[in-house]
């Protein structure tokens, strides 16, 4: 190689890090810099939006300055005719970062109903599956603060209780890949500035401005609430504390698993004396509930008013064994047996 070639990636580095001498993008990253904490190698997960562009252009940055390596992926969904020309032109706005963006296609058929959602667990699917692939534990998502509340009023309207509407967490887990979202803390706008700035431009999903879609009807009742005051800061004031508490009830939680129950063969089987269905009504719930998962080995908790219904059942003198989520539930005395269904 040539030393004209050798010295491309320097001056490539020195031309994105002298963004950074614009004042508001300077803030912005070294905002994301410290909530990130990051030192090992990741995965960005492109929309196309300017919130999943700004998200390229702080990692790219992020990347350089701690010497990491960082793949960029995108998943096609073919929900839309345009959508393959749309991944093409993503790829070509990347190459403003001077690096490669890999297309994945989610190929079979596609949903007629819930189509957000079943897309999402799709794209994530493939993400995890590309992310093993390459060895890879990280994978950074692009949602920022409005998604967080545009979650909050989603969980409601399904009726989630106090794990659901704060379970948008800054960093999950999914088959032992790390999901974070570093930009919980920033606002749209601001993603807005640095994708208009470094980009000029981003992809326009039409989906956002359908309100047949459950979260474009909540995202608009957001921001009518805004126009009738609502404060976005007091908010996720609120959000943070709910999580406080909810941190407090999974400490109990815990301490039940631990106290109350003995697990053997692998998680084949959890036996669960009387105390442990002696706790307040909420750590009861969510113990047996990870005992379910535990035991049935099972990706998605069971659905919550199977489990209450269950809880009450077990209360009757007269219960002695049933099914639910791959488990079978034996009453003997004041013991329950949890084992996995064969």
């Amino acid at each position: 190689m040539s030393p004209k070639n050798l010295n491309a990636p320097n001056k490539t580095h020195k031309f994105l890090l002298d963004k950074l001498k614009d004042k508001q993008t300077f803030q912005i990253y070294k905002k994301f810099e410290k909530d990130l904490k990051l030192n090992e190698d990741f995965i960005v997960a492109v929309s196309g939006g300017p919130d999943s562009l700004a998200l390229c252009f702080l990692s790219k940055i992020y990347s350089i300055k701690k010497h990491l390596k960082v793949k960029y992926f995108h998943v096609d969904h073919k929900l839309r005719i345009n959508s393959t020309k749309e991944a093409k032109y993503l790829k070509k706005l990347l190459k403003k970062l001077s690096t490669n963006l890999e297309i994945f296609t989610w190929v079979g058929k596609k949903p007629k109903s819930n189509i957000q959602s079943v897309a999402r667990d799709k794209r994530y699917a493939l993400l995890i599956k590309n992310a093993k692939k390459f060895k890879i534990n990280n994978i950074l998502l692009g949602h920022h603060k409005d998604d967080l509340i545009e979650n909050f009023f989603i969980r409601i309207l399904r009726g989630s209780g106090l794990n659901g509407l704060v379970s948008f967490d800054q960093k999950t887990s999914q088959q032992n890949v790390n999901l974070i979202r570093p930009l919980l803390k920033f606002s749209k706008i601001n993603l807005e500035y640095i994708t208009k700035k470094f980009f000029k431009d981003y992809i326009e999903d039409p989906s956002n401005k359908n309100d047949e879609f459950k979260r474009i009807k909540i995202r608009n009742f957001i921001k009518n609430l805004e126009l009738e005051g609502l404060d976005k800061e007091k908010f996720n004031l609120t959000i943070k504390n709910l999580k406080f508490a909810n941190e407090s009830i999974k400490y109990f939680v815990e301490k039940n698993l631990k106290d109350n129950s003995i697990i053997s063969n692998i998680d084949k089987i959890v036996v669960l004396n009387k105390n442990f269905f002696y706790q307040s009504e909420e750590v009861v719930f969510r113990s047996f509930t990870k005992v379910i998962k535990i035991v049935g080995k099972n990706y998605y908790p069971t659905r919550g008013k199977k489990i209450n219904k269950l809880i009450d059942q077990m209360k009757n003198e007269n219960f002695f064994k049933t099914t639910l989520g791959n488990c079978i539930i034996k009453k003997v005395n004041n013991t329950v047996i949890v084992s996995k269904e064969r």
